[in-house]
Parts: structure tokens; sequence; C-alpha cells
């Protein structure tokens, strides 16, 4: 990385949910400013400003980060993926956010997006996970409103539609079940 200038303002490259971007900041501008007044993505929430209620939750490179700890400087050249990125295509949800809400796992939806993209990192590495694997990886989340049950229910849900083990519920399959 290049020696940065802290009065200046720095143009950051890196690859935001699949497409190429870059923003405009200050050295000091943190991830999730760059991401929510940058570029508009506004599905990374920002919570408790310190790393520990877990709403603004990204994936870069693949591995869960805070976005309210992270420069935006730091992910020059990096893959960022938001909540936004789960779903596949505009207006259709991604499998976890499916599973949400069948299972009405959010209410207020504002840690939401943070659990999201720790549980869809961790399924990748974990494709099987038990309910004690389910409730650590959402225990850095703090959530005021569902009691956790029916978060965990739909991510052993999802799991289970990802590894194929039940059908996806918009198949004719689910459809007779």
């Amino acid at each position: 990385m290049p020696q940065l200038d802290a009065k200046g303002r720095h143009t950051v490259a890196f690859t935001l949910n699949g497409r190429e971007t870059t923003v405009e900041v200050e050295t000091r501008t943190l991830l999730t400013d760059a991401l929510r007044h940058g570029l508009g993505a506004t599905g990374t929430h920002v919570g408790c400003e310190h790393g520990v209620c877990g709403a603004c939750t990204v994936s870069i490179d693949g591995v869960p980060a805070r976005a309210c700890l992270t420069l935006a400087v730091g992910v020059e050249g990096c893959a960022v993926r938001t909540v936004e990125g789960l779903a596949p295509e505009p207006g259709r949800l991604g499998v976890l956010q499916a599973a949400f809400r069948r299972r009405h796992a959010l209410q207020c939806g504002f840690c939401t997006a943070g659990i999201l993209m720790s549980l869809d990192a961790y399924l990748v590495l974990r494709p099987n996970p038990s309910r004690r694997e389910i409730t650590e990886v959402i225990g850095g989340h703090l959530c005021r409103c569902t009691g956790y049950a029916p978060i965990i229910e739909a991510a052993l849900e999802a799991a289970a539609e990802l590894r194929g083990d039940i059908p996806a519920p918009s198949s004719p399959e689910a459809a007779h079940a």
C-alpha cells in the first residue's frame, strides 16, 4: 500500500458485490461510511460503532469483518460483499434471506444484515453446522427483538437447503411436501 497523506482524499478501488468500483475517501474514513454515504450501499448498518453489535458485518475477501472498525483505504484491491450481494438478482432473495423470511427470523431488521453476512461466510466453510455452532456464530451479534431462536432455525434450514437435503421451497417438490 502506498504512503497515504492524512490531509488528502484517496481513490480506493475494490470489488463490491462482484462489480469493480471506486470511492473517494479521506484516509480516516471508515468502510461503513464509504459504503453507505460514498456508494449508497445502505444495507450495511451502523450500530455501536465499536465492533460489538455486529450490525456492520461485511465480507472482505470471504472473511467476515466489522466495517465500523475497517478503514476504507484498507480494502484497496479487495473483494467486499455486503448484504445487497446475497441476492442472486434484483427482486429475488438469497437462500439465507428467504429462510429468515420464512422463519420470521427478523423483526426490526437492524441486526439482520450483519447476521446474514456472518452466517453466509460460515456456511461456506461448514455446510453442515450444528445448532451449537450456529449459536456461536451469531453470538457475536446483538439482536434485541427475536430472541435468537428463529435465527438459529432459519440458519439450519438454509444450510440444509444449500446442501440439497431439503428442496428449495419454490421448487415443484416443495409444493407437494
